[in-house]
């Protein structure tokens, strides 16, 4: 299953924010989630806060057992806020 991540916004700060997303993400994204691989794609998201992506990304390792994997995640903002996440 492919997610748009831009589909939350361009800019995307805040902890709360975050979490927002993925309650609704929850909600109505990942509402029928089978096994396949979740692919989060960074394609339209020109800031990324460490913040809101820890909300996001830990949010969805939590409640679903679904290897993650990371595309278009060439924007600094993304990169950077990606590294800080997933090794720290």
């Amino acid at each position: 299953m492919i997610v748009n991540v831009g589909n939350f916004g361009e800019v995307l700060m805040s902890r709360p924010a975050g979490r927002e997303a993925f309650l609704m993400a929850k909600a109505y994204v990942f509402r029928e989630l089978n096994q396949d691989d979740i692919i989060l794609d960074f394609n339209d998201v020109k800031v990324l806060a460490p913040s809101w992506a820890d909300e996001f990304i830990m949010g969805i390792k939590s409640n679903y057992p679904n290897a993650i994997q990371y595309i278009h995640t060439e924007n600094p903002s993304v990169t950077a806020s990606l590294k800080t996440v997933l090794e720290g």
